[in-house]
């Protein structure tokens, strides 16, 4: 009777109910009436709030991304392509990814800016902020797909700085004749590290130290940029304090001018928009840091 009654066949009864019977019985099809109501609604409600989170979530993606100015296109996150991501999140620089599928972007960072599309297109590079971008990477996983990107990417923005993967050494050509100012090779760059492995393994040792960004080492080399009317602009390098202040070693200061410097000496200036290449203690790096555009800060 509950099974014939729940799921409204309508037999007749199984024998004769008394009034108490049949009030029971309609107590049974009120609730089995509203349970099925209840569920429908239940999963229509569900459906339409992870519709709804999907559509908003999208939305509020792309107007993240239209206000981007000065940031970074990764096209492909492989395993090149999300190292990458995963520094420049590190830092933390501004950058979208793009790649191909829904299922390729749900895997990533949700606190990654993505985009699905074709990165070889004008639209999706285009929507990914091209015009406003500091630099692009063509990181997929082949040459051909590379050259075609680097080809778009240069023809939307020429100044645009713009690094590719290369996955066969004949390609390196290619890649700079369409436009890339670095190609790196992953697995020459692995090659290049074995071999140094076994010819200067104290060498690399120090390189991994001074290059480590696990935390597992104190000791880095940091690019610092000299913003325009910071104190330490027109100083030179004696004079700064860097070292005696902040236990810092200047190994190089790339000037405005494009000139680089080498182990500078005391009496080498530093100017405005000049990049010093310093090795320090974390801490003491991000203090030098602070300083070097502290005053700019204060200023504005």
């Amino acid at each position: 009777m509950v099974v014939i009654t729940l799921s409204t066949i309508g037999y007749q009864e199984v024998h004769t109910l008394s009034h108490a019977g049949r009030v029971f019985n309609v107590v049974i099809i009120i609730a089995g009436v509203s349970l099925v109501f209840l569920m429908i609604g239940a999963l229509t409600q569900a459906l339409l709030e992870f519709e709804l989170v999907k559509l908003f979530g999208k939305r509020r993606m792309e107007r993240d991304i239209a206000s981007l100015r000065d940031h970074y296109i990764i096209c492909g996150a492989g395993r090149v392509g999300h190292s990458v991501a995963h520094e420049l999140s590190r830092k933390p620089c501004p950058f979208v990814v793009i790649e191909t599928t829904e299922a390729s972007v749900a895997a990533l960072d949700p606190k990654w800016l993505a985009l699905v599309g074709d990165a070889a297109s004008e639209k999706t590079l285009r929507d990914a902020g091209i015009d406003h971008a500091a630099g692009l990477v063509a990181a997929t996983t082949t040459d051909a797909t590379n050259i075609y990107i680097v080809l778009t990417a240069r023809s939307l923005n020429p100044r645009l700085k713009i690094i590719a993967r290369a996955s066969e050494e004949a390609a390196e050509k290619h890649l700079k004749t369409a436009g890339a100012d670095i190609v790196i090779s992953p697995y020459a760059a692995a090659g290049h590290r074995i071999a140094q492995s076994f010819l200067r393994p104290h060498l690399l040792d120090f390189l991994d130290i001074t290059s480590d960004r696990s935390g597992n080492f104190q000791m880095l080399i940091e690019e610092i940029r000299i913003m325009p009317n910071s104190s330490l602009a027109g100083s030179t390098v004696g004079s700064s304090g860097i070292h005696h202040n902040f236990g810092i070693m200047i190994l190089a200061i790339r000037h405005a001018d494009g000139n680089t410097r080498f182990n500078p000496e005391a009496h080498e200036p530093i100017g405005s928009d000049d990049f010093l290449i310093a090795m320090g203690e974390t801490a003491q790096l991000a203090r030098l840091e602070s300083l070097a555009a502290a005053a700019a800060r204060m200023r504005t």
